[in-house]
């Protein structure tokens, strides 16, 4: 029997397993959502303000589910407001398949109404993308993006579809559902390295989101107390080891720990783990770790000395590989290097704490006693997802969401969406600032007309927070464009919204919000005026190492 395309590609989705997509209708899609419409009952779809929070609630479901995120726009302006959760997803690896519609082929190429060559946009931004041209094509085409961005490295896989395709008929074969592979193909020297580490004197591991990809927690806590190895986290791996644990250093990098840039400055032997050296964390490349011979284990052979050279290196999905290197690496204890790190922990930036005004650490922390440490924790860009990474104590892999490559403001409200409606069994906690918050916060709509419970805690300080932190420090306090000075009431806006508002301005007033925000069936935001001079720290220049190093 013949079907349309349309039809085919909802069998399709059916067969990989998607029950809930996020997307908004047009023209060049019409027939998508008519297919949609008569296979809701296995299907649900979710229609956000906007494209780009369609975008962002596919990658936050993705993210705190492992599955692969589902998107649909029309063509047009609806597929150029994927581009930018496109972009978040491709640099932070983030599987996602992105459904666009465009004018039908005999259209194509005279500039028709609400036509964009959208593959061409978003071929730097993708792992993949596909224009299907034959109806006979639609299906393989969209099996063949699953795999694609489930497997290896993931990412976000495009489809562009013409509207004629979606309308032409033909025969469907059903298949399974494909496979995604990690691939488990190791090349290197798994023994030299071992001997490498078992020779180090001052061991440490420099560890980031590919071992969260790989869901290698277990054998990196593994490696780290048969070996006795200190370790700190980039801002895509927090979670994977507990805030408390005796060899976690905490957050490395620009707003890193002091004690963890410092041990990967001294270190002799330097495991680079899942991680690519970003100038977020070797902000002076060639100073970067110059102490130690560096083995970088990546499952992206093109990350390989593409910032920082490696003196050793592993190609391989990094459960697999540290599975290989466990069974060679021996037991050892590094007494002198333990006692050093702890003579630095001394030396690492303590916040202030307040009676009677919100501090950043206080508002992060009393959230997450409060929220639990089941609850998944979404941030946008700026300060607050900095003191966010430092302060959160409760997390646990995929727990934690954020935009750490394109650092896209905005991002945080549709990726909480996308959270909740992947975890409803567990609070969702978006952390953003006013600055990021006024981009997407049209998002509201969405979460009431699905009775979506997320709760948003705004640092609210009346600037751009990290832009102005920036001005003070390396401008002469020239604030150019980053004080707005918006009068925004966020309680009437929640409230006109349909959602639940609160202002706060002292710790026993947020405590009380939050703690009724946690037994509320739909969302709310909590309003916590911050002060304008409070800066993230301890801070590294771009460009500069350890010893530059500001703390006030």
């Amino acid at each position: 029997m013949k079907i349309n395309g349309s039809e085919i590609l909802v069998k399709v989705l059916l067969e990989q397993g998607v029950d809930t997509v996020f997307g908004y209708p047009g023209g060049a899609v019409l027939n998508i959502y008519d297919a949609l419409y008569k296979n809701s009952d296995k299907i649900t779809h979710y229609m956000t303000a906007h494209e780009q929070g369609a975008a962002h609630a596919a990658d936050g479901y993705a993210r705190a589910t492992g599955k692969t995120g589902v998107v649909i726009a029309t063509s047009g302006p609806g597929a150029t407001n994927l581009v930018t959760g496109i972009a978040t997803a491709y640099m932070d690896s983030v599987p996602m398949v992105a459904i666009t519609g465009n004018v039908s082929t005999d259209l194509i190429g005279a500039d028709s109404f609400q036509e964009v060559y959208i593959t061409g946009i978003t071929m730097p931004i993708t792992k993949h993308n596909f224009v299907v041209r034959d109806v006979n094509e639609l299906a393989d085409t969209l099996r063949r993006a699953f795999e694609i961005a489930g497997s290896g490295r993931p990412g976000p896989v495009l489809i562009d579809i013409p509207k004629d395709v979606t309308a032409a008929l033909c025969e469907y074969e059903p298949k399974e559902a494909v496979k995604t592979t990690r691939t488990k193909e190791i090349k290197g020297n798994i023994e030299e390295i071992a001997e490498l580490i078992n020779r180090s004197e001052r061991p440490f591991i420099y560890f980031g989101g590919g071992v969260r990809l790989s869901g290698a927690g277990d054998e990196l806590r593994a490696l780290i107390e048969k070996a006795d190895i200190p370790a700190a986290y980039t801002l895509m791996a927090a979670g994977v080891l507990g805030y408390g644990e005796k060899h976690n250093l905490g957050l490395i990098g620009m707003h890193g720990f002091y004690t963890a840039n410092v041990a990967a400055h001294r270190s002799d032997v330097m495991l680079a783990i899942g991680t690519r050296f970003s100038d977020r964390v070797a902000l002076n490349t060639k100073k970067f770790g110059e102490n130690a011979r560096i083995v970088h284990i990546d499952i992206d052979p093109s990350e390989i000395s593409k910032n920082v050279t490696a003196d050793y290196s592993i190609v391989g999905d990094v459960k697999e590989v540290l599975t290989e290197l466990l069974k060679h690496v021996k037991p050892a204890k590094h007494e002198a290097w333990e006692k050093q790190i702890e003579l630095w922990r001394g030396d690492d930036y303590k916040p202030t704490d307040c009676e009677d005004c919100l501090k950043p650490h206080y508002l992060i922390e009393k959230a997450c006693e409060i929220a639990g440490e089941d609850a998944v924790y979404v941030t946008d860009v700026g300060q607050h997802q900095m003191w966010a990474a430092q302060f959160l104590h409760h997390t646990k892999p995929n727990h934690f969401l954020t935009s750490g490559g394109l650092g896209t403001m905005g991002y945080g409200y549709g990726a909480a969406i996308g959270a909740k409606i992947a975890r409803p069994d567990v609070p969702v906690v978006h952390f953003t600032g006013d600055g990021s918050f006024h981009m997407n916060m049209n998002e509201l709509c969405t979460a009431v007309s699905y009775n979506v419970p997320v709760i948003t805690v705004i640092f609210n300080n009346s600037v751009l927070g990290m832009v102005r932190q920036w001005q003070g420090a390396f401008y002469g306090r020239r604030f150019s464009s980053s004080e707005p000075e918006r009068v925004t009431d966020y309680v009437k806006v929640a409230e006109g919204f349909g959602g639940r508002g609160f202002h706060c301005e002292t710790p026993a007033e947020f405590e009380a919000a939050m703690k009724e925000a946690m037994t509320m069936s739909g969302p709310v935001w909590i309003e916590c005026v911050v002060d304008r001079e409070e800066k993230v720290l301890p801070m590294i220049p771009g460009g500069k190492t350890v010893s530059d190093t500001i703390f006030n």
